[in-house]
């Protein structure tokens, strides 16, 4: 019970540091949790290279759940979120995130490293040098569905909320970025829900989880994280308004690169 209760507090120290990052940047937590998840793990209880990978993927889409739909919630009051985009989008992030699942539970855990190890170098070079562009033509339902599929598969194997991905996407074809960001967070909050709900579904029956996990989701991690992410997310939100964020994201960016590489490299 000690050990179990240390896990549970370093989690809550990561979820304070998540929280705060993703109100601060407007990143996903994931790009955070699932490393941190890797390391942490196997120092707390006994996980094969098969089930650490998806496990810290699914627990870190299960902690996104809470916060996504309180950001969500937030900018759909402040007229945020576009019906007519995310009714398209959804359905997409919906079939993506439960295809994406079953791909993270069915391929090589050193495939699927590196294959996060790449992502994240991406989303790092993103964030460093992308300036928001403009596409000449506008959306319609094929794109957006198109869209939304593909951000959901890909979050859902990264574990990650998947506004790197739809936020540029939207802002491409013409959407606002106010409107944009506002549709990334209730994206996100599909995204979880979906993700989440395959990891625990390919993960029920494995005779290598340990106990309280629910499929790939070890909960508590989960509460750990979310104890003080859906709190410190708040923080997040008045230091963008005061601190350089610009700048912030470029560090930030140099550190991803980082976490990036040794993923790759194992």
């Amino acid at each position: 019970m000690d050990t179990l209760f240390s896990l549970i507090m370093i989690c809550a120290a990561l979820g304070a540091v998540v929280g705060v990052l993703a109100g601060l940047l407007g990143i996903g937590g994931g790009l955070l949790i699932v490393p941190s998840l890797m390391y942490l793990l196997p120092h707390y209880i006994v996980l094969p290279d098969e089930v650490l990978m998806p496990m810290a993927i699914g627990t870190s889409l299960s902690t996104i759940i809470l916060t996504a739909f309180s950001s969500a919630w937030a900018h759909y009051h402040m007229g945020q979120v576009r019906r007519e985009i995310m009714l398209w989008v959804s359905l997409g992030i919906a079939f993506g995130a439960l295809l994406g699942s079953t791909v993270a539970t069915n391929i090589p855990a050193a495939l699927l490293k590196g294959g996060f190890g790449f992502v994240v170098l991406l989303i790092a070079a993103q964030m460093a040098f992308y300036a928001h562009k403009r596409s000449a033509s506008d959306y319609n339902s094929a794109k957006l569905s198109v869209i939304g599929t593909v951000t959901g598969t890909i979050s859902s194997i990264m574990g990650i909320g998947g506004g790197a991905i739809l936020v540029p996407a939207l802002v491409w074809y013409q959407v606002s970025i106010t409107a944009a960001i506002g549709c990334a967070a209730l994206g996100g909050f599909v995204i979880a829900i979906f993700g989440s709900l395959g990891y625990i579904v390919h993960g029920l029956g494995h005779p290598d989880l340990p106990a309280w996990s629910l499929g790939y989701i070890y909960l508590p991690a989960t509460l750990g994280i979310v104890s003080t992410s859906i709190f410190t997310a708040r923080l997040g939100v008045k230091l963008a308004y005061k601190l350089p964020t610009k700048k912030l994201k470029k560090f930030f960016a140099v550190f991803l690169f980082v976490i990036g590489i040794r993923m790759i490299l194992g």
